[in-house]
């Protein structure tokens, strides 16, 4: 399955992309591995070429040009684009695809994609997981060299022009995905869907934090005398909600069961918003959405799934289902059909909507009859269940509110903490302008948190942060719970 990756450079210095496709670079944290005597180690393999430049020469290439045009001055400007194409491992073993083939068509991609541009093209025979997967880094300068012959994905009248910078839009993010897809398909090669969403989407940030983890893990390992007692996986905060999202799904009844399972046994609290849902874990302020997880745990799928769950536990019963009986409904108040404009104008719909007031008056009179409530106490259980709904819904609003200060309060009393030792030795300084400058992150820092701890208590002296912690971890214990009776007051 060959993927497109795209990263942003903002680095000035051009010839650091040169060292990073020919040099060995730690995996973590991208900075080069240097032998025992401080210089720069060759990678094993790889295949480097360059297209309107030299390779060598690249970086000094690209600065003359940016000279020329009067661009990428700014240190927030992006100076180059790295493209990255890695092919499915199983395309090596499978369908033959060797490095001097990736990087034929690296360079074919690369010169139809990005013409006129200062390219380098490299390719690696592995990836840093040692899976196997040969891929192609592209880099190229943002300011184009060569004026070209405009092209249909070109979307602004200078993207064919020598001087004008590249710009990576979604709509150019897709077409790329699609060449992609092309490519590998006209090659033979293994392909996902690219242009959908992932059923299970992993981004960069979170595929390093597992690495990260499973080397922290293995470290912890090696130097422990009980390695068997220790973790044998590391798990994402993703991973974690992914696992327990589908080992509650496959024991749910309905969508209301699915959300007071997650919250009962993990804590997790669903938010529904426009059609989509949201996962907040108990340490979490700001929910993880359903979409940045992938498809398959999106409200829709989640729907469907429990349906077809039910279905496939449903036994036959060896006649078929009435499919046109009209759905059990439930007690709620009729249309008046006279103020309806839209029955008004519809025969056909005004039909529809006096089945629908039958079903509910009979509903509602069997709920009557077998509550013993007249029509009065009805309308008053509703009055007083909706107050009940609007109560849970304030108490749980307010304790969140409160919750939000106690954490900044927490954050700024940790920070004040943290710089203390500094800011002390600054009063102490018998050269403050000095020692600021030379400390002039911890102290403003310091007096941020200590000027936003003023705000929030109104007071000059602080509280204790183990007192603050007491508090924040009681409040958490209470919003849980009053969301627990917020969401049971809205089921009734």
């Amino acid at each position: 399955m060959a993927v497109i990756k795209h990263i942003a450079i903002k680095n000035s210095n051009y010839d650091a992309a040169y060292d990073y496709l020919t040099t060995k670079h730690d995996e973590f944290t991208s900075k080069p591995i240097l032998d025992e005597n401080g210089k720069r180690i060759p990678r094993e393999s790889f295949i480097i070429e360059g297209i309107n430049c030299d390779p060598t020469s690249f970086g000094r290439e690209c600065e003359v040009l940016n000279l020329r045009y009067g661009k990428n001055k700014k240190s927030s400007e992006i100076k180059a684009h790295h493209y990255i194409i890695s092919f499915d491992p199983r395309d090596r073993d499978d369908n033959g695809l060797t490095s001097k083939q990736a990087q034929a068509l690296g360079m074919e991609f690369a010169q139809k994609n990005f013409p006129g541009h200062q390219t380098l093209v490299c390719t690696h025979p592995d990836g840093h997981n040692s899976a196997g997967n040969i891929h192609v880094h592209i880099v190229i300068n943002s300011v184009r060299a060569f004026d070209v012959t405009r092209q249909d994905f070109m979307e602004r009248p200078g993207d064919s022009l020598a001087g004008h910078k590249h710009h990576v839009t979604k709509d150019f993010l897709e077409y790329l995905k699609s060449e992609t897809m092309l490519m590998c398909q006209k090659e033979a090669f293994y392909q996902v869907d690219l242009l959908n969403p992932a059923k299970v989407r992993i981004t960069d940030r979170e595929y390093w934090a597992q690495r990260r983890g499973h080397a922290k893990l293995d470290a912890e390992a090696a130097l422990s005398p009980t390695p068997d007692k220790l973790p044998k996986k590391y798990e994402t905060e993703k991973g974690f909600l992914r696992r327990v999202i589908t080992d509650t799904m496959l024991d749910s009844q309905s969508m209301d069961d699915f959300q007071k399972k997650l919250f009962e046994k993990y804590g997790i609290e669903v938010h529904e918003s426009r059609g989509s849902i949201s996962y907040l874990t108990p340490d979490r302020q700001k929910p993880i959405r359903g979409r940045s997880l992938g498809t398959d745990f999106e409200k829709d799928f989640i729907q469907r799934f429990i349906v077809s769950q039910q279905n496939s536990y449903r036994k036959p019963s060896g006649k078929r289902p009435d499919l046109t009986a009209p759905a059990q409904e439930s007690i709620g108040k009729i249309t008046d059909i006279s103020t309806c404009e839209k029955a008004q104008q519809s025969p056909a719909y005004a039909t529809v909507v006096n089945r629908s007031n039958l079903q509910k008056m009979a509903a509602t009179t069997n709920f009557l009859v077998s509550n013993r409530l007249s029509s009065d106490e009805l309308e008053s259980l509703r009055a007083s269940s909706k107050a009940h709904v609007k109560e849970t819904h304030t108490a749980l609003k307010e304790t969140e509110a409160k919750l939000h200060k106690i954490d900044k309060m927490y954050k700024a009393r940790l920070t004040l903490l943290k710089n203390k030792n500094v800011y002390k030795q600054f009063l102490e300084s018998p050269n403050r302008k000095k020692f600021r400058e030379e400390h002039s992150a911890e102290i403003m820092l310091y007096e941020a948190a200590r000027r936003e701890l003023q705000e929030l208590t109104g007071q000059k002296k602080f509280p204790f942060l183990k007192n603050i912690k007491a508090e924040r971890t009681a409040l958490y214990q209470q919003k849980h719970a009053q969301y627990e009776a917020y969401s049971e007051a809205r089921a009734h």
